[in-house]
């Protein structure tokens, strides 16, 4: 059997996939089984940080694997503690907790939140508000984060506790708390990636902070997608003049392993205590590894190099026959068609060996980081075609 015949006959039908078997890539050039070279400008959905097959990253992880590949927190291990130096040093927190996914992120997250309500003032000083159109994860609590209607449904009863306010309004914000002296925190993506790539206002984001300290309430930042570089910034919150409570993280983190990070600040640095959470993998030596050397990477070189790219994008398509829009932040993009669907536009680029995303309405551009500018220019030059 074919190798996606396999797949429909063994994986379960939960994605819809492209008929594209890939099978190796070096940088942002992937192939397929037949040959074919594909300029990728998904990475993953934001995850191979530096693309496929990095020199210097397999270095780092194939190094670790030759020491020990798993402990479990039993014990200390060396890459989790100089990952956490480094995500602590970089956004002035002071603990962090680690997974295996954004998700999970996300839900320690939610636990603390709601430990600390609780530790503070006693049962049921639990909600969170998220926002309308935002993603937080697809576990039963973080979907029932998630502020979209069409992913509450098939799997209810969802985890209660949870109120919805409409992104950049600070007045429905401000009633979402007046509703009910219950409220812990606030969980909130800075560019809302799944619901069509849309970037908060500062000013809304900067109230919003001053409604949390008002009002005692943890401000979480969700940067599983806008995070370590992404936007042009080691985190998306440096660029709006606040400081969080609690930062979550993953995708691009591991640059290609699988890794989730919840960074606590000094607020709540101490809510999680012995036996209060808990992660067999999270912070497992290898994924460690890799994002320490991911980490390392993320200097002011390769950030200013993020907003050339991001510049040479916007400049290349934004008054392009077929583009209404470009939104976004950085290397995290949202394009709105005119003339064809999203859909039919990321079809036309794989046939001609691009690789693109969507959300919602947009054509999605998520490249790795340090994406050559020729192999840039070139998928712009196909990208410019379709779009007209």
């Amino acid at each position: 059997m074919h190798i996606q015949e396999k797949d429909k006959a063994y994986i379960a039908g939960t994605y819809g996939r492209f008929p594209v078997t890939l099978v190796k890539g070096k940088g942002s050039e992937v192939f397929d089984e037949n040959g074919k070279r594909y300029i990728d400008l998904g990475t993953g959905i934001a995850v191979n940080s530096f693309g496929v097959a990095d020199d210097a990253w397999k270095e780092a992880v194939i190094n670790q694997l030759d020491k020990i590949q798993h402990a479990s927190n039993l014990y200390y291990t060396e890459p989790q503690v100089q990952l956490a130096e480094a995500l602590v040093g970089a956004t002035g927190m002071k603990k962090v907790f680690f997974g295996n996914s954004g998700a999970e992120a996300n839900e320690c997250a939610i636990k603390v939140a709601r430990k600390y309500g609780t530790d503070k003032y006693g049962e049921g000083h639990h909600r969170i508000i998220t926002l309308k159109n935002s993603f937080h994860g697809r576990t039963i609590t973080t979907l029932a984060a998630t502020g979209q209607d069409v992913f509450h449904t098939s799997f209810t009863p969802f985890t209660e506790g949870f109120s919805y306010a409409v992104a950049n309004d600070i007045d429905d914000m401000k009633a979402k708390f007046q509703e009910a002296d219950d409220v812990c925190g606030v969980l909130m993506e800075l560019v809302q990636g799944e619901g069509g790539v849309m970037a908060l206002d500062k000013e809304y984001v900067q109230e919003v902070a001053k409604l949390c300290r008002e009002k005692d309430a943890l401000l979480m930042i969700d940067e599983v997608q806008t995070g370590n570089g992404r936007t042009g910034s080691i985190y998306a919150f440096m660029q709006y003049d606040i400081t969080p409570d609690v930062v979550t993280t993953a995708k691009g983190l591991g640059g290609g392993l699988p890794i989730g990070a919840c960074i606590i600040g000094e607020k709540a640095e101490n809510v999680l205590t012995p036996s209060s959470h808990g992660s067999t993998f999270g912070g497992n030596p290898i994924c460690a590894a890799g994002a320490v050397h991911v980490f390392s990477r993320l200097t002011p070189e390769l950030l200013e190099g993020v907003k050339e790219r991001e510049a040479l994008i916007r400049s290349t398509l934004q008054a392009a026959p077929g583009v209404k829009e470009i939104s976004g932040m950085g290397l995290m993009l949202g394009i709105t068609p005119t003339e064809k669907s999203a859909k039919e536009i990321v079809n036309e680029a794989l046939s001609k060996g691009v690789l693109v995303l969507t959300a919602k309405e947009k054509v999605r551009l998520l490249p790795a980081l340090n994406i050559p500018m020729e192999q840039l220019t070139e998928a712009l030059s196909v990208l410019k075609e379709i779009f007209a």
